[in-house]
């Protein structure tokens, strides 16, 4: 089999200095060690993934963020101005743990704003989103740098993305991601993502498959597709193809129990999407539908792709389909201009629709964004606090009404690769994505069990183990 390594190679040239400094991992009796650092979304996860493969076939270990370790890597997100605070946080930790470490800074906010980055004492490599796969050649020399090395390309210049074929993911992680799109090709007025990601691009359906079949064969019953702007899947490619078409070809893949699907725009949901979704039980009923606002001027300002009629068409057919739907959406509080009687119609907006989680998130301007020169009042930031607080009651409200209705039901759960801390038991995830924690052995995890559902007061529900299936 083609090592990953060799197939970031043939994607592009990987920079390695000449000849094998003293320190390097593969000449060295013992192996140099790594530790990660992962920020922000699955897509981020599954990136920090890729890093540790090509990392291993160099003959690097990796170790666990806390460890002493000989290279940190902190792969970061810019999403919000709080993310950017945690990225700046988790590097001055990894510089403080060994002052002798190489560190290294990849992922968004490394793509957007290196310089800020630069100014951290102790970073020695910062890597934009489309040049960390140059990583294994730069740490051919394990040197701390009175400046830090700077690569970060154009992101808009990225044409597809290499294919490395993961096997395993860190301890802990009983679903396997897989990224079958990066980039974005929408221009909404407050993200910074497309700044950081590049265009839409996919990888094709063979490649798709090809992963999903060997994670399967490594023991993965579920998969979560992910993507920067997944409803996009496809549009660039020749012949163009839709996300329904590449979900169909991946129920072929024998011993595939479960897809779950990442966030995916209304817009997406074409009828062969819907249909596929309510029609197969291998899909997970358990659908991220980001909102954002619940004020049609407000999306517009925001250049949001849809409208709320479309919007809430599109949540309706989906509950009337999928019975028990996990529906989760996004929403931002305190967007330039946003009146109270604006955030009001969000708040009734959100109200009136089965979510079953929220994520909300306070505004901060992206510098570069369009939104963060707009001649908009600004909301007062303890306003924005509130009217954020608001919505996470209303949130965590929903949730717990959700997992209040499963009580006395039996469902059937993956069974994670980790233990409910303080009490031991065993963790499992159900398709429309509620954990329940329950006594068992060790043996059942990864496999399928049935459980009933005892008690819902709590953080994640209680039961009772029926069987395990399988």
């Amino acid at each position: 089999m083609t090592s990953p390594v060799a197939l970031v190679r043939a994607a592009g040239p990987v920079p390695r200095p000449a000849g094998d400094a003293p320190g390097v991992g593969p000449a060295r009796s013992e192996p140099v060690t790594v530790a990660f650092a992962t920020l922000g979304c699955k897509l981020n996860q599954y990136d920090t993934a890729e890093l540790e493969a090509l990392l291993a076939a160099e003959g690097f270990r990796t170790v666990p963020f806390d460890a002493p370790a000989q290279v940190y890597v902190v792969n970061t997100c810019s999403v919000t101005a709080r993310a950017d605070y945690s990225d700046r946080q988790a590097i001055r930790r990894a510089v403080a743990r060994n002052p002798a470490a190489v560190v290294v800074v990849t992922g968004c906010y490394a793509q957007t704003n290196p310089g800020a980055i630069a100014a951290i004492p102790g970073v020695d490599v910062i890597l934009g989103t489309q040049d960390k796969y140059a990583l294994p050649g730069l740490l051919a020399d394990l040197r701390k740098r009175a400046r830090p090395l700077v690569r970060v390309g154009d992101a808009f210049a990225a044409r597809g993305f290499p294919a490395i074929p993961l096997r395993r993911f860190a301890p802990g992680y009983t679903r396997a991601f897989v990224k079958v799109q990066d980039g974005c090709q929408h221009r909404c007025s407050f993200c910074i993502v497309p700044f950081a990601r590049g265009g839409s691009r996919s990888q094709p359906p063979g490649v798709v498959v090809e992963q999903v079949e060997a994670l399967v064969g490594a023991g993965y019953a579920e998969v979560v597709l992910t993507g920067v702007d997944l409803g996009h899947y496809g549009w660039d490619l020749a012949p163009r193809l839709s996300l329904a078409t590449l979900v169909r070809r991946l129920l072929d893949v024998r011993g595939l129990a479960r897809i779950r699907l990442s966030s995916i725009l209304p817009a997406y949901f074409t009828d062969e999407l819907i249909e596929l979704i309510v029609a197969e039980r291998r899909v997970c009923r358990h659908l991220h539908v980001p909102l954002q606002s619940g004020s049609e001027r407000v999306l517009r300002a925001m250049r949001r792709p849809y409208t709320l009629a479309m919007y809430r068409r599109l949540v309706e057919r989906l509950a009337a389909g999928l019975p028990d739907l996990g529906l989760g959406t996004d929403v931002i509080t305190g967007f330039p201009g946003e009146s109270a009687a604006e955030f009001g119609a969000t708040e009734a907006f959100v109200e009136a629709l089965p979510f079953t989680y929220l994520h909300v998130f306070s505004y901060s301007d992206r510098r570069g964004t369009e939104a963060a020169w707009l001649p908009a009042p600004r909301v007062a930031p303890g306003e924005i606090r509130r009217r954020t607080a608001r919505l996470r009651r209303l949130g965590a409200a929903r949730q717990a009404a959700f997992r209040a209705r499963q009580l006395g039901r039996e469902l059937e759960v993956l069974v994670l690769e980790r233990r409910e801390a303080g009490s031991g038991r065993l963790v499992g995830l159900t398709d429309n994505y509620l954990e329940v924690a329950f006594d068992g052995p060790d043996a059942w995890m990864r496999r399928f069990a049935r459980v009933r559902v005892t008690a819902a007061d709590g953080p994640r529900l209680a039961g009772e183990a029926v069987t395990p299936d399988g």
